[in-house]
Parts: C-alpha cells; structure tokens; sequence
C-alpha cells in the first residue's frame, strides 16, 4: 500500500506562524484538492520578529508535509449530531471553516456558534489558543476575515458580521483598547497636542474610533500606511 502514497512538502511564511502554516495548507490544498487538513504536519523553521517601526521585520517560516492518498483512501465524515448540528446554514458554513482552519493549525479546541439580530459569533474554547490567537490578535483577525468572506459570498444579502474569538480574547482586547482610547482623549485635552496611539489592525482601530464616537471635545482619524497604520487622537477644541 505504500507504493500509492507519495508526500507532498511546501515551504510557507507568513507575519506570524499560525498564518504562514495557513499558506501552507493553502499550497498543500492547490497541489492536492480535498486533502486531509489533519494529516498535515508542520515544522517551524523561524518564529518571526516585527522590528522597530517595522524595520527589521523577518517572517515566520514553515514547512508542510502531507501523504497524498490513493483514490482508494478517502478523509472520514464528519457527522454533527442534532444537537450539536448550528441553527442555519450560513452558521454551519461558519463554524466548519473555523474548524478546518484549527484542525490545520493543529490547535485542538471546541467551536460553537451563537447568532444575534446583528452579529453571528464563533466562539473557540481550549486549554492553549495563543496559535490561534497570534501575535496582537493578527492570526484571529485574518481567520475572521476569511470566515466573513466565505459567508458572504455564499449568500450576497447576508447582513450579519460574522465575529470569531477564541478563550474571550475579544472582550479582554476591547477592555484594553478602550482603556488606552481613553486615556490618550485625557492626554490630547490635556495638552492639546495629538496623541498617537500604537500601530493596530483596522479591527482594533474601529474599537478606538467608536469608544471616542461618545468622548466630548476629540477627534479620531486613521493615519500612517498598513501594517503600522495607527489611531490619532486630536483635541476638538485645538484642532
């Protein structure tokens, strides 16, 4: 039986680890359609380091390697219970992506799904998610991307957004975010002088913009170019 499988070994990088192995599964993916996502292994080659200002920066790297299956082979079902089984489509959509990402990443956790009026949440419960996480929320932000994508190109009118968080990584970030808008709004009063915040991802900026939507006398704008794009906090009053 070994005569009919053959493997297959991709090199990836990425700004962080967990998104350079998903552009190695995404490489793996390409060379053999349907693969197994659980079968694959990953060996990190280098961490990545984001230098100064983003001078310096190196990237994570990472090789893939997978059997490539005879056609007698096939990766097994996966069957959700009733119960287990989301409420909609568009929510199985959600959560089975999610899953095959994690799976991938080889992070072992439990997905669930819950829909509100406006948001559909696809929350990641385990013992260590800072994989999934990644460095500032980045790995996150990039799989709640992907997941939003794929949602609404399955159904164009889908007016929902579809959030995905892991161990309640969202709230605590937002508590963090929130606190340093507010604290810089105090200094830009203060002094009048603008207050530059640290570099962000567009999700955590919006954080900042509407928690200071509320915050009398100051004024938020975006500036700088991505991946150091950044809030600036300006007095009202000052200009």
């Amino acid at each position: 039986m070994t005569e009919d499988l053959q493997e297959l070994r991709v090199e990836a990088t990425g700004e962080t680890v967990g998104e350079a192995k998903w552009q190695a599964l995404r490489q793996l993916e390409a060379l053999e359609p349907g693969i197994d996502r659980g079968s694959v292994r990953f060996q990190v080659v280098a961490e990545g380091e984001r230098g100064l200002l983003g001078v310096g920066y190196s990237p994570a790297r990472v090789f893939a390697s997978a059997v490539r299956p005879s056609e007698a082979t096939a990766p097994p079902r996966v069957i959700l219970t009733e119960e287990q089984a989301p409420a909609t489509e568009l929510a199985a959509i959600a959560r089975a992506l999610v899953e095959r990402i994690t799976s991938a990443l080889q992070i072992e956790c439990h997905v669930r799904v819950s829909e509100t009026d406006e948001t559909l949440l696809v929350s990641c419960s385990g013992a260590d998610l800072g994989l999934l996480i990644g460095r500032r929320g980045q790995t996150i932000d990039a799989v709640q991307y992907v997941v939003n994508a794929a949602v609404f190109r399955s159904r164009v009118d889908w007016a929902k957004e579809v959030v995905v968080d892991a161990a309640g990584y969202r709230a605590r970030r937002r508590m963090t975010l929130e606190a340093l808008a507010v604290e810089g709004a105090e200094r830009a009063v203060a002094g009048a002088a603008p207050v530059e915040l640290e570099a962000m991802s567009a999700v955590e900026r919006k954080v900042v913009h509407v928690r200071l939507q509320e915050y009398p006398g100051v004024e938020t704008a975006s500036e700088g170019t991505e991946p150091n794009r950044y809030v600036v906090i300006r007095s009202a009053a000052g200009g």
